[in-house]
């Protein structure tokens, strides 16, 4: 049986075990059986592959593939994996382009079947970074099985600090952060934003976006999150919202004062 992440508590309390554990957890998930077996499979046979065909048609190296960028809920979507592939990244009209969610361009990149692009899949740095992203993936979706929240707090951690450090105007940063979804997620919490918010013109997206976050933290820039401090404010706003969202969503505001008042005496 492979290791279950242990989750105690919710909210900003539980990410603080989950941080202060989070180490000694993940080097037992990632030791696992069977996702050792399934980072060894796809680092022994993908220098084989050449086409997106191949890859997609081969189950245990495409869910190593989709898995690295969260993306294993697309794995019976062969046709339209394999689209994103050769469609590659570089034409306007490419699949990948045309999709809100920056996260299927990142895959088609990685890969390089797309025309005119030089494939990747011989370069063992490459993938093997990619194997050690399905891990990290992995637990995460591990973790989001107990605590949804926790999973897009981990995610950010990684990919919201690499958003902030990218050599790309703040307006571009902008843009990517609303194309991926669990950063977007969020965001949208922290910000007290409404759901339908992605309903309206992407430009007016943008403003709303940046108007609220300077109201939380003082200014509109991802470049701000490259600091662990800001970073650790966001993510604890955010717990902290989604949890009060969730008790509103289940209890009155009469018995989920009387819980406050409960825990806190």
């Amino acid at each position: 049986m492979s290791f279950q992440p242990v989750i105690v508590g919710t909210g900003i309390l539980g990410w603080t075990f989950l941080q202060r554990t989070y180490d000694s957890q993940f080097e037992a998930f990632s030791t696992s059986p069977q996702l050792s077996r399934d980072n060894e499979y796809f680092l022994s046979r993908i220098g084989e592959i050449s086409s997106a065909e191949v890859l997609v048609n081969d189950r245990r190296l495409l869910q190593v593939a989709l898995g690295a960028f969260g993306l294993q809920d697309d794995l019976n979507n062969r046709y339209f994996v394999q689209r994103i592939l050769e469609d590659g990244t570089t034409a306007d009209d490419a699949l990948a382009n045309k999709l809100t969610d920056e996260r299927y361009k990142k895959f088609s990149q990685a890969f390089g079947f797309g025309p005119g692009e030089t494939p990747f899949t011989t370069d063992l740095v490459k993938m093997t970074e990619l194997a050690a992203m399905n891990s990290v993936q992995s637990f995460e979706v591990a973790v989001g099985e107990t605590d949804g929240t926790m999973r897009i707090a981990l995610y950010a951690q990684r990919e919201l600090a690499d958003l902030a450090n990218e050599d790309v105007s703040e307006e571009t940063k902008w843009f990517r952060l609303m194309g991926l979804p669990p950063l977007r997620e969020m965001f949208e919490t922290a910000l007290g934003l409404p759901s339908g918010i992605g309903a309206i013109d992407i430009d007016q997206q943008l403003t709303i976006f940046r108007d609220r976050t300077r109201a939380l933290t003082g200014t509109d820039t991802i470049a701000q999150f490259s600091d662990a401090e800001a970073m650790h404010k966001l993510t604890n706003v955010f717990l902290a919202r989604a949890q009060i969202g969730s008790y509103s969503a289940t209890t009155s505001s009469a018995s989920m004062a009387l819980q406050l008042l409960q825990s806190s005496g």
